[in-house]
Order: C-alpha cells, then structure tokens, then sequence
C-alpha cells in the first residue's frame, strides 16, 4: 500500500528534484539540510535551487511549474546556462521521507525556456503532458524523416563515428579545422561532441564546412577550443534520395517519398506546342 504523505502534523518530509542533463551529468537537490543518496544520484541540501509551485490538472492541459535559485552554487554556472548544457534536461521533482527515503515523484518534465536576471535564474519547465500535443502521423516528405543513424534508418551509428582532434580554430566563422578520418564534407549535417576542455559532453551540431578544410558548428563558443582538444564527430546526412542510394547504399530504408507530386501539381497547365 502506497504512503499518505502529510497525513501527521509532523513528518520527516523534505523535497527533491533531479535534473538530468543531455551529457549525461545528474545533479540531485533537496530541501533537507543535509545530503541524501538514493536512486544513484547524491542530493545536496541547500542548492539554491527551489521549485516553484506546481500546478497539476486532470485534463490533458500541461501542467506548470518552474524552478529558480543562485548562481552561486557550485553545481550550476552562469556559463553552463549560457552554453545551453541545461536546455532540454530532464526534471523529476517529487517528496522524500530523509530517514527511510521513501519516495515519490509528483512532477515529470523538462528544462524549457531559462532567464538570468541579478544574479538568479528562472527555469519554465514543460511537463510530460506536451507530448500528447505531438502529431504521432508522419507526414509525406520529398526528404527522408528518419533521423541519420536511428529508428528506421537502421545504419549502424558506430561506423559512421570518429575522434578527431582540432588542428586550428577559424572564430570567426565558428569553425574548427580537424584531424579526422572523415572529410569535413562527409562531416557536415552531423554532430560534435567535446570530449576536453570546458566543454566537456556539450553537444553541437556541424552546420557547414568552410574553405579551409573546417566545420563549422551551429553555435558560437566564447572560449575556443585549445589545439588537442578531443571530440567524437558523426558524419551527417542531407536526407535526399540520392546520398542515401548513392553515399550510404541504404536507399530501401529511405524514409521519404521523393517522387510524390507536390501541392503545385493542381496549378499546373499545359504549355502551347512550340
């Protein structure tokens, strides 16, 4: 039978909340005074971080919340926040008993829109409920819809997955030149991934290639990158018919319909005999 929580005037009740970040860092905190270890993850007591109220509803509606603190805490950084290592996170928000660690979770959701403002920030959160707003139907594509490497392209992400190092970094096109087995034309429409450096798990995508022999990335960087500095590069892909035939050989498991007429088709007339 599942606990009642607050069911006693007095209960050794505290909150917590998880963030999961997409480079795999997990930060735990809790409103305790002092540490508490479970489900794998350390929370710290007096983060300065605190979730705001939580708005749940029994319809399909999102529901609300928000989290806010410091930057003066070691675990968060003005320049993690600004880098974008917690847009997208993974929030679990819920209550814990800190002498058996009973717990349960009463939010799930991700790190949307954040704001610093003297010396604070703010985090919208977007609750599990927004993916009900997705449209599950694929819609017809002349370009494949399937993501390079994933569900349905069925091409083994490790083939196509190098370590480079840079070679030279060009600030002003944000690009860098690297040491790779893949060619930066092989290399442009995928991703970088820092394995050094500040930057260490950040992810970024690979926008272009420049005249140099470098790749350019879709972010800008206040710090560049030190010569050395190690990464894991994908290849990407423009998903046109053509380099999925042609590049990958995988065109039966193009995930597109590149010869369907278009919506122009109806606006189409015959043109005189010459």
């Amino acid at each position: 039978m599942s606990r009642v929580w607050f069911r006693a005037e007095l209960e050794t009740v505290a909150t917590f909340w998880r963030v999961m970040r997409r480079d795999g860092v997990a930060l735990g905190f809790t409103s305790h005074d002092r540490d508490l270890w479970f489900d794998g993850v350390l929370h710290r007591a007096a983060p300065g971080m605190v979730p705001s109220a939580i708005r749940r509803s029994a319809d399909f509606e999102p529901d609300s919340a928000e989290v806010e603190g410091a930057l003066s805490h070691a675990a968060i950084s003005a320049d993690d926040l600004a880098n974008g290592r917690y847009d997208g996170a993974a929030v679990v928000i819920g209550v814990v008993d800190w002498e058996s660690l009973e717990r349960h979770s009463i939010y799930r959701g991700t790190i949307g829109t954040v704001a610093e403002e003297a010396g604070g920030f703010t985090a919208a959160l977007v609750s599990r409920k927004a993916e009900l707003a997705r449209d599950p139907v694929p819609r017809t594509s002349p370009s494949c819809r399937a993501a390079f490497c994933g569900p349905g392209c069925t091409l083994s992400a490790a083939r196509f997955t190098h370590e480079a190092r840079v070679v030279a970094w060009d600030s002003a096109a944000n690009a860098a030149v690297l040491d790779c087995a893949a060619s930066p034309a092989q290399l442009a429409g995928g991703t970088l991934r820092w394995l050094d450096g500040p930057l260490a798990g950040f992810v970024l995508g690979i926008a272009g290639t420049t005249a140099g022999g470098g790749v350019i990335l879709d972010l800008p960087l206040d710090q560049p990158p030190a010569p050395g500095s190690r990464a894991i590069v994908r290849q990407g892909c423009d998903r046109t018919l053509d380099t999925c035939s042609g590049r990958f050989a995988n065109a039966i498991n193009f995930q597109g319909e590149p010869h369907l007429p278009g919506n122009d088709l109806v606006t189409r007339y015959p043109s005189p005999a010459a």
